[in-house]
């Protein structure tokens, strides 16, 4: 059941930003990287039942419930220290808004607001937004299984606005914990009788 934007109020970060006017991973995974650096935003325009104002799914009713996906930064993160790995930039794992501090997770099937500065933005969350096979390709071997359950939130976009890079206000129905921020989440195994 979708909850309504409460009252909780979170300070978190916008930390990366992403719209893209093609699709980068297409096909089975390659041994190079795809060019994306063209993809990276400073700000994001965004329309209610529409998506990001020059990205590739936007006004396509097949992506409604899916118009913006937000992803935590620490899951990639929590990733590199699982697998060993470098730093990792969280923007190839092609999640449209990056925040570190909020349990992104904990957003599915609720409404909530970002506001960084220029007017909230509703969004609802739905659907996981499930890692592709490219990850093991372009963050590191592993990724693609490591970021099962972790790995974002598809949101449908219910009013007009904006987000830019750097501090912002998370407003959820849901308590959230900052702490868990990157903790997969797995599902409820089903017992048959």
């Amino acid at each position: 059941m979708t909850g309504l934007v409460g009252g909780l109020r979170y300070d978190v970060e916008v930390v990366g930003l992403l719209a893209s006017p093609a699709h980068r991973y297409a096909g089975r995974p390659g041994g190079e990287v795809p060019a994306q650096a063209g993809d990276r935003r400073d700000r994001l325009e965004v329309r209610a039942g529409h998506g990001i104002v020059g990205d590739r799914y936007a006004g396509h009713p097949a992506h409604r419930d899916a118009q913006v996906t937000v992803l935590a930064a620490e899951s990639v993160e929590r990733l590199a220290a699982e697998l060993g790995a470098g730093p990792l930039d969280p923007l190839l794992t092609r999640r449209n808004v990056v925040l570190r501090g909020a349990e992104v997770e904990a957003l599915r099937g609720h409404t909530f607001a970002l506001d960084g500065g220029t007017g909230p933005l509703l969004l609802r969350g739905g659907r996981p937004a499930n890692p592709c096979a490219w990850l093991d390709v372009v963050l590191a071997a592993g990724a693609h299984r490591g970021m099962r359950g972790r790995g974002g939130v598809r949101c449908a976009a219910l009013s007009d606005g904006a987000l830019t890079l750097g501090p912002a206000v998370l407003l959820s129905p849901v308590p959230l914990d900052a702490t868990r921020a990157g903790e997969a989440v797995r599902p409820a195994v089903r017992t048959v009788r």
